[in-house]
């Protein structure tokens, strides 16, 4: 098997998770689920604008 970086980030970090416990996780899951939360209402009410000439 040859050598990849990606992969190597990716093991480290999967051993790293198991040792910190899931709290930095759960803070990116959070912070991405407000973030789309967010997002969709702008899209959704931005809509709803409406332009009275």
């Amino acid at each position: 098997m040859e050598y990849n970086p990606a992969a190597a980030w990716l093991t480290e970090a999967a051993s790293a998770a198991q040792q910190q416990g899931s709290g930095y996780l759960l803070r990116v899951v959070l912070i991405v689920m407000v973030v789309g939360c967010v997002l969709t209402a702008w899209v959704l009410l931005r809509g709803y604008k409406r332009k009275d000439d």
